[in-house]
């Protein structure tokens, strides 16, 4: 008497891909075990989405290296009008626009913003930023205080790097959650940031988590464009990401850990993001 359940011949090939194959079959239905898996993993995104974002939290943080947070709000006034209206999540909120303005001159601005998922950046803004600011300081680069943006898209770092008067912005947000991928991390890099700015005038490096790029690799990444951007006066589809090189020659020991293989039970696409010069469509 054959099992209920007929093992896929492709099981073999899950350890090499977190794609979501070989899940087997009960006639012509999925096994319950398959079906409730990816029920949990829609919930999870669904929750990234939806979580609480923590800003006094994310500040206690930022005060612990020793920097000044400075907390803003898009002009989306709460989580619904934000998934609705993505043009109020690119612009300052009136009461926001007051707590910024040109301070002492400094080349880079920091934004940690909520994005479509608080869980990535309760758990990857904090380690970012400290990577981030200990690589600008090494390159003699200096920091803004650090923006801490509420119901944000990726453009609201524009308007918040031209009111600071910053030479370059970097937005560290959370991403649309995948289906295996609720806490990934994106950093999206903005030379001369102002009110206006097109997608394909920024670099962007994503799926930052700890089953996709590591921390280390990520800043590893983020800094040499930020480097390069500085030094060409641009970024974006003419600045193209070729930190890997860098990264090949320098000795091993020297080198970033890009982090672990990724987990099965992920959407293929997840595979494919990794640096770009735009953000994803239906994305922050």
């Amino acid at each position: 008497m054959s099992p209920p359940t007929r093992p896929d011949p492709w099981r073999g090939l899950r350890s090499l891909t977190p794609a979501r194959i070989a899940l087997g079959r009960v006639g012509a239905s999925l096994p319950t075990a398959e079906a409730l898996d990816f029920a949990l993993a829609h919930a999870r995104a669904r929750d990234a989405v939806h979580a609480p974002y923590d800003a006094a939290r994310l500040a206690d943080d930022i005060r612990m290296m020793g920097l000044s947070p400075i907390e803003v709000e898009s002009a989306a006034g709460d989580r619904a009008t934000y998934l609705r209206r993505p043009d109020l999540g690119r612009r300052l909120s009136a009461d926001s626009i007051s707590r910024l303005s040109a301070r002492a001159a400094h080349d880079v601005a920091v934004v940690v913003a909520d994005g479509l998922s608080c869980t990535a950046v309760h758990a990857h803004g904090p380690p970012m930023v400290a990577a981030i600011q200990a690589g600008l300081a090494a390159a003699g680069l200096s920091l803004a205080p650090v923006v801490l943006a509420h119901q944000a898209r990726v453009a609201l770092g524009d308007e918040v790097g031209e009111r600071l008067g910053v030479r370059l912005v970097l937005v560290l947000i959370g991403e649309r959650p995948g289906l295996s991928s609720p806490d990934s991390l994106g950093a999206y890099i903005t030379f001369g940031p102002k009110v206006g700015r097109f997608d394909g005038e920024r670099n962007c490096v994503s799926n930052i988590r700890s089953e996709g790029l590591s921390h280390e690799a990520a800043a590893f990444k983020i800094l040499w464009i930020v480097r390069e951007a500085l030094r060409l006066g641009l970024t974006g589809v003419a600045l193209k990401d070729e930190s890997d090189l860098e990264a090949l020659a320098a000795p091993a020991y020297e080198r970033p850990v890009r982090g672990p293989a990724p987990a099965n039970r992920a959407d293929p696409a997840e595979n494919i993001r990794g640096t770009g010069g735009s953000e994803p469509l239906a994305g922050p």
